[in-house]
């Protein structure tokens, strides 16, 4: 691990500034889904049992800079409090002489959610004068936000040069770990999944990923715009005609460097995404009028080989419109081959983490990251601020 983490720091004490991510959905005033919050509790726990006193701060949605009661923390407290089995007292704001005087109040081992960062346009502006607020608050700073890592605001970077040490908290440092383990040092050979929409989004991980990896699986719409490139016919399927070139040539760089690029052999088609059921058919015998919304068994099988034989996998984005019982099977098989293999995996991003939730495998996946464009940019060979900013070991 090359940053700082938080299991070397001397917390006894201290007020620590642990910038999480608890931005998590709500209904009717409720965190409806508190995965996230789960998975900084682990790091909170560490702090609070070495007698630091923790200062909590996250944001929450897109408030665009001014309070709303609508992008208020006061739900995430409420269950947070839950999970930790313990009070937990949301601030009326995050900077300022009452803020200041109620962190340096703390007892070791309370704790202090700030109210949402995001209240303040100089958040996301990565404002000095505002980070230079909210390192008044503590004595050291710990990041445990690694989905908002891709971000540069203030509370992820500018705040770490008027507070140190900056360290990696747990969370942070199991996705570091886990995403280097794929890029730097994979058990081969390595085999990447990707599925999603479309080859725009994710077409700097491709050309990245075409270095690292032994094959690579490309699933969901983004499939049809390397299958038209090919000059097969795909009907009314998503494609992007603007990247049919890129395809053609990221084909090409596959072949160059013996990577093997599965794609799908048939796919599951119907009228629209409204469409109570679709059937499958071949690849190359699309109808016009229709669109794929889902791989077909032989890809399954297809792709279920290419897992067999991977010693470490990376997946991100499913391979049909899954929330649709229809078109879900593909993204199902996927998520249960990926589950039943002898590799180490790693799973990421929003849909492809709820796909394997759905599915009943989660615990059987050896990685599931919390991020969604950190995941990404990271993949993708990037530096993220958040990462950065931590002091070097």
């Amino acid at each position: 691990m090359p940053k700082l983490t938080i299991a070397r720091l001397d917390l006894g004490g201290k007020r620590v500034f642990l910038r999480a991510d608890l931005n998590a959905p709500l209904e009717a005033g409720a965190v409806s889904d508190d995965t996230r919050l789960a998975a900084v509790v682990p790091t909170i726990e560490h702090a609070r049992a070495a007698g630091a006193r923790v200062v909590l701060a996250s944001h929450l949605g897109r408030p665009k800079g001014k309070p709303t009661a609508e992008f208020s923390l006061k739900p995430v407290a409420e269950r947070l409090a839950v999970l930790l089995r313990t009070e937990v007292p949301l601030a009326a704001d995050c900077v300022g002489p009452e803020i200041e005087a109620q962190a340096r109040a703390l007892k070791p081992g309370r704790l202090l959610l700030l109210e949402n960062l995001r209240f303040h346009k100089e958040e996301e502006a990565n404002d000095d004068g505002f980070a230079r607020g909210l390192a008044a608050l503590a004595d050291v700073y710990v990041n445990d936000a690694f989905a908002a890592a891709h971000r540069a605001h203030a509370s992820i970077a500018a705040i770490t040069k008027h507070l140190q040490p900056a360290a990696a908290g747990l969370l942070m440092e199991r996705e570091l770990a886990a995403l280097g383990r794929v890029l730097e040092a994979p058990t081969r050979p390595l085999l990447a999944i990707l599925g999603g929409a479309k080859v725009s989004d994710k077409l700097t991980l491709v050309e990245n990923l075409l270095s690292r990896v032994q094959a690579l699986a490309i699933g969901g719409g983004m499939a049809f715009t390397f299958l038209k490139a090919q000059g097969l016919e795909v009907g009314r399927s998503l494609v992007e005609p603007d990247h049919l070139e890129t395809a053609r040539r990221v084909l090409d760089a596959a072949k160059r460097r013996q990577v093997e690029i599965l794609l799908p052999l048939d796919a599951v088609v119907a009228a629209g995404l409204d469409s109570p059921a679709g059937r499958t058919v071949d690849i190359g015998s699309m109808p016009p009028d229709e669109m794929g919304l889902d791989i077909g068994p032989k890809t399954v099988e297809r792709f279920a080989a290419g897992i067999g034989t991977a010693k470490t996998i990376v997946w991100n984005g499913p391979m049909g419109v899954f929330e649709r019982a229809p078109f879900a099977q593909g993204t199902m098989a996927v998520a249960h081959a990926v589950a039943g293999a002898k590799a180490f995996s790693v799973v990421g991003g929003g849909d492809s983490v709820a796909a394997v939730n759905a599915a009943g495998v989660a615990d059987r996946i050896g990685y599931i990251s919390t991020a969604g464009g950190a995941f990404l940019e990271f993949l993708e060979g990037r530096s993220l601020p958040g990462v950065d900013a931590l002091t070097d070991a």
